[in-house]
């Protein structure tokens, strides 16, 4: 019999970070298991660089804007490319949770990490850092292609003009707010077929209604998530609608809203 003091020692309870740390890599392989996480990245990397440049290019080509009126912003052309991935990437948020309530791999990983808001929390935090470089790295290519393009016809600005670096940075954080957003709808409607519906219609739907004529457009307009990525990301904000500093805030609101739902739902369900 062997003895109490040939025992492995109790080394205690691992640290609050060590198990974050473990969190975190386990949400980092399952991010990348999902077989469809390649090609819905790969979509929302080179769409929106492609559109980018295109429209660019059809805009060098256009006849210059009529005297008296407004030229296109420079950061025109950029948005709208990342507008477009941003179908992809909610696809991508939202199987964060769907596939594994699909497969029921979701009851495994509430059974080893019961704390089920530090799941939210990990799903969170590997899909946005992913999403938040992605999004960056495609503003910064856009831009410079864009502008070298817009420049044969004098409509572009150099990266040295004033307010061109935080248009460039704010453009790159569309892809993580909307992601973050899918992420929790994901949460919310656990079906990957009712997730991304519902994700792309609350995004769209009240973009849509932002077209209504004056002055209903801009109220609706103002506190929609594109419209307030756009105010943050152009180099001349549209004056109907709010402030960049305030668009931003509306930016912010729509993931951190979707979260604190996530959330609750979650630790209050069954499953």
């Amino acid at each position: 019999m062997i003895s109490a003091a040939r025992l492995p020692a109790d080394r205690g309870t691992p640290s609050l970070a060590a198990r974050a740390l473990d969190v975190l890599a386990c949400e980092w392989v399952k991010f990348w298991s999902v077989r469809s996480t390649p090609w819905t990245l790969l979509a929302a990397l080179v769409t929106p660089v492609v559109l980018s440049d295109l429209v660019a290019f059809i805009t060098a080509q256009s006849p210059s804007p009529a005297p008296g009126g407004p030229p296109p912003d420079p950061m025109f052309s950029s948005f709208l490319g990342l507008e477009y991935a941003v179908l992809a990437v909610c696809v991508l948020g939202v199987l964060q949770f769907s596939s594994e309530y699909s497969t029921g791999l979701i009851r495994t990983t509430f059974v080893a990490v019961p704390r089920r808001r530090a799941v939210l929390a990990a799903k969170a935090a590997v899909t946005g850092s992913v999403l938040l470089l992605a999004g960056e790295g495609v503003s910064f290519t856009s831009f410079f292609i864009v502008q070298g393009v817009l420049h044969t016809r004098h409509l572009g600005v150099s990266f040295a003009h004033p307010g061109a670096l935080g248009a460039v940075l704010a453009n790159g954080t569309l892809l993580l707010a909307c992601s973050l957003f899918a992420l929790a709808v994901g949460a919310i409607a656990r079906h990957t077929a009712g997730g991304i519906a519902a994700t792309i219609a609350l995004i769209t739907v009240p973009s849509i209604l932002g077209l209504l004529p004056a002055p209903w457009g801009s109220r609706i307009g103002r506190f929609t998530l594109i419209d307030a990525a756009q105010q943050v990301s152009y180099l001349h904000p549209r004056p109907d609608l709010l402030s960049p500093a305030w668009s931003l805030l509306v930016l912010s609101a729509w993931p951190a809203t979707a979260l604190a739902v996530a959330a609750v739902r979650i630790t209050r369900s069954q499953t």
